[in-house]
């Protein structure tokens, strides 16, 4: 199983004072695989559900992600969805997602390519923090209420609002829109975000 980092990097689609026409969607970045418990075929453990990690269930949190009861002094986190495939080619995940986990036939790790991945679980801590949430600086989603800092030519990467992360914000994600025309006149960068929305409106901080 592989936890996805909560940090992405974002493409800039134009920023308003230079003409950049970046167009390749953004690029999570990984972290190693952490096995999950349970069978190597990513069934759950014997007492749950017949999907390890299905919805509404809840996982630990250590060297490895297990299944335990939502009421367990040792549940850290709720699946909200539970889809099959890549994350890359299924529906995504919802707003309020603090994480990513990919389950995969037997856990491999990145430099095993023997397990083919089952599918991906979005989840959200039972308590705080909350790296999903707008304007926490993390998350696999970036929405409206997130802030962003130059990464890399014509790119952006999340940071926290408030100033705690790595790198202090310099741009803050106003608006969502259909397509740039429909962003406001004090726009100062757009950003992809996907979605039906998928031009975010940001403007200087």
């Amino acid at each position: 199983m592989e936890k996805r980092r909560v940090g992405a990097v974002l493409r800039v689609l134009l920023p308003v004072a230079a003409a950049l026409t970046l167009t390749a969607c953004r690029h999570p970045v990984g972290t190693p695989s952490t096995p999950a418990t349970g069978s190597g075929d990513g069934s759950a453990p014997s007492g749950y559900g017949v999907e390890f990690l299905g919805p509404a269930d809840c996982s630990s949190r250590g060297e490895a992600f297990r299944e335990v009861s939502c009421g367990s002094e040792k549940a850290a986190a709720r699946v909200l969805a539970r889809h099959t495939g890549a994350p890359s080619a299924g529906p995504p995940c919802p707003p309020t997602t603090d994480f990513v986990l990919h389950i995969s036939r037997g856990g491999p790790s990145p430099g095993d390519p023997g397990g083919q991945p089952r599918g991906y679980a979005c989840m959200r801590n039972l308590e705080s923090p909350h790296p999903g949430d707008p304007g926490q600086g993390g998350g696999p989603l970036t929405v409206v209420g997130d802030c962003v800092h130059g990464f890399r030519e014509g790119e952006v990467r999340e940071t926290a609002c408030d100033g705690s992360g790595r790198r202090p914000p310099e741009f803050e994600i106003t608006s969502a829109v259909a397509r740039r025309a429909l962003c406001p006149d004090t726009t100062d960068l757009y950003v992809r975000l996907g979605g039906d929305r998928p031009v975010g409106c940001a403007r200087r901080m």
